[in-house]
């Protein structure tokens, strides 16, 4: 993690500090003097600070979401904290971690990884193997896919999102498959790991996260189709049913019309890979909002506020029977007879 966090800025008022942050807004304005300065804000995932460049031609070439280098003083103007900068310019993509101004993944993203590729060779289908390795072979999709958010703002939105929402897709699919006869274990999990492929050029990603305007206009199904169109032409005689049905589970995967689904899911492996992949986004939404409610200061056995994504207030049902089975035990001790 890298130092100071905005977070740790309080603790060094009055003292020189250089560190990197994300250059949020940036606007010229003018002193009384006339002379020119720079007006911005500095960001990293624990909050924001104000910052002040009073020599406007010291300011490097850097736009709005660059991490920055900055060297400066630490201060406070009005109540609030400030940086008076010194000297700042765009940092190196080597001298930065994007966990420390997005959120990231809590598992390791290389870890993450391995246990992708080991889901890949226990394919016993040589052309949906071929498939996926044609996937992570490529370098540019394999780079992508190590860090890419699963959404903006809704569920695993964060630094290696979508290959933890992946994974745990796989170990769902892997129980469904073997639940279920007739299931093909090799297909659902070849869905699994491609339904939101598209997302890689749908979403960008850096120190926020937002969509591109090929995203905004075609959406990640559309783009995904394409790259596994692209994928399967390289591959010598790949059976045009299998591609059918893989395009199918890409196509169907969001369950209805009005989800933005082009159409309805009609195999066993769609109509799992909807419903799981629905299931996996949602549990992580309860996840999310018990830890909010928590930071909120709203214990556990109390209702959540209003998940708009679930259209209900959530119970953490574990934290309500230890809180009544706390409250039992202390009535039961209150309940003893009075002894002299």
């Amino acid at each position: 993690m890298k130092e100071p966090m905005v977070a740790d800025l309080a603790s060094r008022e009055n003292q020189a500090m250089t560190g990197y942050f994300a250059a949020g807004s940036k606007q010229a304005r003018t002193r009384k003097d006339g002379a020119r300065y720079i007006a911005m804000t500095l960001c990293d995932r624990t909050g924001t600070v104000e910052a002040r460049v009073w020599d406007a031609d010291d300011v490097g070439d850097f736009e709005p979401g660059d991490v920055v280098k900055v060297r400066g003083q630490v201060c406070r103007y009005n109540e609030k904290l400030q940086i008076n900068v010194d000297k700042i310019r765009r940092a190196a993509a080597n001298e930065y971690e994007l966990g420390d101004f997005v959120p990231q993944s809590a598992r390791d993203l290389d870890e993450m990884w391995r246990e992708l590729e080991g889901w890949v060779a226990s394919f016993t289908d040589p052309h949906l193997k071929a498939l996926l390795e044609a996937f992570l072979a490529d370098e540019e999709i394999a780079t992508a896919l190590r860090q890419a958010p699963a959404a903006k703002g809704l569920h695993h939105a964060w630094i290696g999102g979508l290959l933890e929402h992946v994974l745990s897709l796989m170990g769902m699919s892997e129980l469904a498959a073997k639940h279920y006869p007739g299931v093909n274990r090799d297909l659902l999990l070849t869905g699994v790991v491609l339904h939101d492929i598209g997302k890689l050029r749908e979403l960008r990603w850096g120190t926020s996260f937002d969509y591109t305007l090929e995203g905004q206009l075609l959406g990640h199904i559309t783009i995904g189709l394409g790259m596994i169109e692209r994928k399967t032409d390289e591959i010598p005689e790949f059976p045009a049913a299998k591609r059918v049905l893989v395009e199918h589970l890409v196509l169907s995967h969001h369950g209805k019309y009005e989800f933005g689904s082009p159409k309805l899911p009609m195999t066993p492996e769609a109509i799992l890979l909807h419903y799981l992949d629905d299931l996996d986004a949602k549990m992580q939404t309860v996840r999310a909002e018990f830890a909010r409610s928590e930071a909120n200061g709203r214990p556990g056995a109390e209702m959540t506020d209003w998940a708009r994504s679930m259209e209900r207030p959530l119970l953490n049902a574990e934290a309500y029977l230890k809180s009544e089975q706390d409250k039992t035990a202390g009535g039961s001790q209150d309940a003893l007879p009075f002894k002299d």
